[in-house]
């Protein structure tokens, strides 16, 4: 599965850079794969082989039309009519960290009750390249469950700075 999982990856990649616009494409795929994994619904009907692919198609132009660019709503819509909507966040996945590689960073996956403003990214950002050594592109999911503060995860690597966390700590420490 990991060699489907990267040549899709490495397709959606390609098309992404020859269109000039993967920087938008990567961070909207982003977004798409995080939807998936939260939407069992989603997940589910965009994965039914009792429904036709034309039809599965249309749900993520449906829905992606209006908020994303046109190539990543062809490019879901094509990792969907493949068959492969299961993999997707996978695919996804290895597409964002190709594309941080091209550009030397590292991802990292920021879990926050709210979203953040580009100047909180922006100094996340350098917190995170100065914690690991390496320049960051950050990737926000926007998580309820997060009660204050953030959850920033670069590669094996987990910064949990959440009120919870330092509750927990706290807890033990007493």
């Amino acid at each position: 599965m990991t060699d489907r999982v990267d040549a899709y990856a490495a397709a959606l990649f390609e098309v992404a850079k020859a269109e000039g616009s993967l920087e938008t494409v990567e961070e909207e795929l982003f977004r798409v794969a995080r939807t998936l994994e939260a939407n069992d619904e989603l997940r589910t009907t965009l994965s039914d082989q009792a429904i036709p692919i034309e039809r599965r198609q249309r749900i993520v132009e449906e829905l992606l039309g209006p908020r994303a660019s046109p190539v990543t709503t062809a490019l879901v819509s094509f990792v969907v009519g493949a068959g492969r909507s299961r993999d997707l966040p996978a695919i996804i996945d290895t597409l964002v960290r190709r594309a941080a590689e091209e550009r030397a960073e590292a991802v990292a996956e920021v879990r926050s009750a709210i979203p953040l403003t580009d100047d909180q990214r922006q100094r996340l950002a350098e917190a995170l390249s100065k914690a690991t050594g390496k320049r960051v592109s950050v990737k926000v999911v926007v998580d309820p469950g997060v009660l204050g503060g953030i959850v920033a995860q670069v590669g094996d690597t987990v910064i949990d700075g959440t009120v919870r966390h330092r509750l927990e700590v706290l807890k033990e420490s007493l």
